[in-house]
């Protein structure tokens, strides 16, 4: 190979490697996708990710498929001896998939309304203000991710799902006025569902647990709890008890901060109910009166 010159060569990654062993060892027992799902109790859909190294195998999972496969220990000592590096990378990447069966979610939001709670308009305008601009048939790639997620709201059984939102986020200009409006009328909405707790952090709080960004924390349909950390430009998933632990601490404190439940009810209901372009002109001026827009 010239110098500065890339082989080509693709990365192959432990998840990959798993899942060829795991398609090996299947095909060795005359077994269909489908027909391993099932006995196993899965999607076949998910059986067909982890055997393309699309999605990790779940710890407990190749434990039973071991079993099942007579394979004694094969995948479990594989999954055990996965870098931690790279499974914190799987698991991000599939960490929609955790969502999509989570038993209980918790969210903490510092600039957005969570993508869960999004109109569809406002999910638009998230992702028009996306710098360097992406191609329109991406955005739309998106779009429908992000409006399957929200099926979610729609499951049962119904999942347990907490938000702590800054109060900045209700006050945002983002978009033209109706757009704005219509994601709150849709977020008071939710707070009507009997399996969503909504919390509105207001920006005159005392105290503050929340200071390091937003979070997200996930039981599992396992039971296994995960904690989502995002930034710019990495994305992070902690599975360690004591880290998750920490998170989960932190976001008990950021509850006790928040308004309670009726009081950011009331806050939302105040803010509809008054001129929606007065309440953005309260919002960008902190003193009692405030300029045209």
């Amino acid at each position: 190979m010239r110098a500065g010159k890339q082989s080509g060569t693709k990365r192959v990654t432990s998840w990959q490697l798993i899942g060829a062993q795991l398609r090996l060892l299947r095909k060795r027992a005359g077994l269909t996708q489908a027909a391993l799902a099932e006995q196993v109790r899965v999607g076949e859909d998910t059986i067909a990710s982890i055997e393309q190294g699309r999605r990790s195998l779940q710890l407990d999972l190749a434990i039973k498929l071991d079993e099942l496969l007579e394979t004694k220990g094969v995948l479990q000592v594989a999954v055990e001896k996965i870098p931690r590096e790279e499974r914190y990378q799987a698991l991000v990447k599939d960490f929609v998939e955790y969502e999509r069966d989570a038993v209980s979610l918790l969210s903490y939001e510092t600039q957005l309304i969570p993508g869960l709670l999004q109109t569809e308009a406002y999910a638009r305008l998230v992702f028009d203000c996306n710098y360097p601009p992406v191609e329109q048939e991406l955005i739309e790639k998106r779009m429908a991710e992000r409006l399957g997620r929200q099926k979610l709201l729609e499951r049962r059984p119904s999942p347990v799902l907490h938000f702590i939102l800054e109060e900045n986020i209700l006050h945002a200009r983002l978009g033209a006025p109706d757009v704005m409006r219509e994601q709150l009328l849709h977020l008071r909405r939710c707070m009507d569902l009997p399996f969503v707790t909504i919390q509105i952090m207001p920006w005159n709080a005392p105290g503050h647990a929340g200071l390091g960004g937003p979070l997200t924390l996930l039981e599992t349909s396992d039971h296994d709890q995960l904690a989502y950390v995002s930034g710019h430009l990495h994305a992070r998933v902690y599975d360690e008890p004591a880290d998750v632990s920490a998170l989960m601490q932190r976001y008990g404190m950021l509850r006790s901060q928040a308004l309670t439940v009726e009081r950011s009810a009331q806050r939302l209901d105040g803010l509809l109910a008054a001129p929606f372009e007065e309440n953005m002109c309260r919002a960008a001026q902190p003193a009692s009166c405030c300029t045209a827009l």
